[in-house]
């Protein structure tokens, strides 16, 4: 079996010990389901939620995930619309970001378990 990268193991959700098993029960545009996470990972048996709260924490990765679509939308509209008022700017982004609130708060999980989860890469033999 070919080894997966940690990068797209983030990019798919998987879990961040075996890099096979999904993270979340249901597919992203299911916005009634889209928290749902099984407990343990089906592949390895990883615990996803490391303690009570644990994902309190993700809500810093995805303040900043947001930022960064508050500046990219900022930067697209300043260089394409050469500077449009400011109705535009304030509409651009609050779309945008009301668009991109699932991926954002999926990847903020992702991110934040892959990075704070103190798992380590074991493929499942």
């Amino acid at each position: 079996m070919k080894r997966k990268s940690a990068l797209s193991a983030i990019l798919e959700s998987k879990c961040p010990q075996c890099r096979q098993g999904d993270m979340f029960e249901e597919p992203i545009y299911k916005l009634n389901s889209l928290s749902n996470m099984p407990e343990k990972c089906k592949v390895c048996g990883y615990r996803f939620e490391r303690e009570p709260g644990f994902f309190y924490g993700a809500m810093y990765v995805s303040y900043a995930l947001s930022v960064g679509v508050f500046l990219a939308s900022v930067f697209l509209l300043y260089v394409v619309f050469s500077d449009p008022s400011i109705t535009v700017y304030i509409s651009t982004i609050v779309s945008a970001s009301l668009l991109l609130y699932p991926v954002t708060f999926r990847y903020s999980r992702v991110l934040f378990l892959h990075i704070f989860g103190g798992a380590e890469y074991q493929p499942p033999s």
